[in-house]
């Protein structure tokens, strides 16, 4: 290489004129002027707008798109009538004394290009060509920032970074492990972590009392956009706090990061929510709040109703019908009300009640059952003429889950969420445990090392009302992370194993390690893991994880560019003690 480059193809400026620079970089164009060429050479930082003459020059006529080029030259200002006000290069140009071919390339599989509408499975499978593309070259910058971001504040509010081990052992309870066979310890297998979990309480009984960690985690379970098999979070743990002490720390991270990356102000402290009110408010635990419609309780009117679901649904336990105002929604087509409808079954409803209030009456499948008092309900409720009611059926959780999925279903149709806004906030008191039908057994709501807000039963009470100290951070109806105050006395730990069914044998087997450790002087300790990828998709605008992830995986879980998963060969599974199906 005879050239390497003194300056990159998006800093030169007006003022950098007679310069003699030296460019490296690929040929996004080349394009003749009848006696001058014009290449636009593209790196990294940009492009540059390099002027060959092929008389001198000749070798310019043998380059293509994509080629791999240095040129030296001089640069100049561009005559007034040509400067590029698009590009921050676009008033100067540099005219080539000397081009390197420094190397050739295929003819691309598609066209690299800003907008290039290739479709994304041929974009993967050459994923280092689509990253020459700025929309995702500037994902992968804005991902690097926010590390560097998260880092600064966390080191900055004394927090120590700690790796734990990738190889661990394997765990029994929520989603699968990737499991990773051992060539040395035969029908044995490690686990990949799906979370550093027992490794940074861990360190808490260590003495580091505040520990942070950017790191990878694994879930082997169906993919989706939000969701990969590999994903990085944010883990963090602190000693001696209360859970204010957790969402001070990570306020200071996300308005820093917010500020940083995105240019928007946050306030803090983040408004807060319990599970319980957030649900019957939203129908949701991570609930939309930059749109107004608000779920109201229909269940006292529902008790007396001759519509047989309503008063089916509230004589059951939990049982609850709730309802949600849609402004102006009397005049809305069918068609929206019957997708709203799809929405609810979707999400587990028997179906979707609804009454439009018009001038001339009730109209809808629910008019022919509401008596004045019910009418009288709904006003009270802010149901006006012109709106549309939507109601759900069922137990609570479900009821309004399915409701709160039609309510966002709605807000959309209408364009009825403000995204000029951000809102954080915190949802709190999450149920502890939950009831799991298929295994008939309480299971943890979140994870088994949450600490309970009162004390526990002893094992084979009921304990579907005991809260937990658990917390999620939620951002413009996604939830980004979630944490809790941990369990630091062993008592405790064991009584939880008991509640979700597991012996003590098999506490021991998966978790007397860790058992152990608590033995020892635990403190009081708390934290939250944060999603790191689901951060950057929110601050890049982006649809999908695949959109800020550099090597990502489509949703059957492949990687197209390197063709994995792939068959090991018969030594391999010779050596692992391993045979394939």
């Amino acid at each position: 290489m005879r050239h390497q480059r003194t300056r990159t193809c998006g800093e030169l400026r007006i003022e950098n004129a007679t310069e003699k620079v030296v460019l490296n970089g690929w040929i996004q164009a080349i394009r003749d002027h009848g006696g001058l060429m014009f290449i636009d050479l593209r790196d990294r930082y940009g492009f540059t707008q390099v002027v060959v003459d092929p008389a001198r020059l000749p070798q310019v006529n043998e380059l293509g798109p994509e080629w791999v080029i240095a040129i030296a030259g001089e640069v100049r200002a561009r005559p007034a009538d040509a400067r590029n006000a698009e590009r921050s290069t676009g008033e100067i140009e540099v005219v080539a004394d000397d081009i390197e071919i420094l190397n050739g390339t295929k003819v691309p599989p598609f066209e690299i290009t800003d907008d290039c509408r290739t479709r994304e499975e041929l974009r993967l499978e050459h994923r280092y060509l689509d990253m020459r593309r700025r929309p995702v070259l500037a994902n992968m910058e804005l991902r690097s920032r926010l590390n560097h971001t998260i880092r600064s504040s966390m080191m900055e509010q004394g927090f120590m970074e700690v790796e734990t081990p990738i190889l661990m052992k394997t765990s029994p309870e929520g989603a699968r492990d990737f499991l990773v066979p051992s060539r040395v310890h035969p029908g044995q297998a490690y686990g990949l972590p799906q979370s550093p979990q027992l490794f940074k309480q861990t360190l808490m009984v260590a003495g580091i009392d505040r520990y942070f960690q950017i790191c990878r985690c694994f879930r082997d379970e169906d993919l989706r956009a939000d969701r990969q098999l590999e994903f990085t979070q944010l883990d963090v743990e602190m000693s001696f706090v209360r859970q204010e002490d957790v969402f001070l720390v990570m306020e200071r991270v996300m308005a820093r990061v917010w500020k940083d990356i995105a240019g928007v102000s946050v306030a803090a402290p983040f408004p807060k929510l319990s599970w319980e009110e957030s649900m019957a408010r939203f129908g949701s635990d991570k609930p939309e709040t930059r749109c107004s419609l608000e779920c109201f309780d229909f269940s006292a009117r529902a008790a007396q109703s001759t519509f047989r679901v309503f008063a089916q649904a509230v004589a059951k336990p939990q049982g609850t019908v709730r309802g949600l105002v849609i402004p102006g929604g009397a005049s809305l087509a069918r068609k929206p009300i019957d997708d709203a409808e799809v929405v609810a079954k979707t999400y587990g409803a028997g179906g979707l009640a609804w009454v439009k209030l018009t001038p001339e009456g009730p109209q809808g499948t629910l008019a022919r059952f509401l008596q004045p008092e019910d009418l009288t309900a709904l006003a009270e409720a802010g149901a006006k003429t012109g709106d549309l009611v939507v109601f759900t059926a069922g137990r609570f959780e479900a009821a309004l889950t399915a409701l709160g999925q039609v309510r966002l279903h709605f807000a959309r149709h209408l364009n009825l969420i403000d995204t000029s806004q951000t809102h954080f906030l915190w949802i709190t008191d999450f149920p502890m445990f939950e009831w799991n039908e298929e295994e008939q057994r309480f299971e943890a709501k979140h994870h088994m090392f949450t600490a309970p807000t009162s004390e526990l039963p002893e094992p084979g009470a009921d304990i579907s009302h005991i809260k937990a100290s658990l917390y999620d951070l939620v951002v413009n109806g996604n939830e980004i992370g979630s944490g809790s105050i941990r369990i630091h006395r062993p008592e405790v730990q064991a009584k939880v194993f008991a509640h979700v069914g597991l012996t003590a044998e098999q506490a021991a087997d998966k978790f007397g390690w860790f058992l152990r450790v608590l033995e020892y002087g635990a403190p009081p300790h708390g934290g939250i893991a944060l999603g790191v990828d689901r951060i950057a998709m929110l601050l890049a605008n982006a649809a999908s994880l695949r959109d800020v992830i550099a090597f990502p995986k489509i949703s059957n879980g492949t990687c197209l560019m390197t063709q994995s998963p792939s068959a090991p060969d018969e030594k391999q599974w010779r050596e692992l003690n391993l045979r394939p199906n």
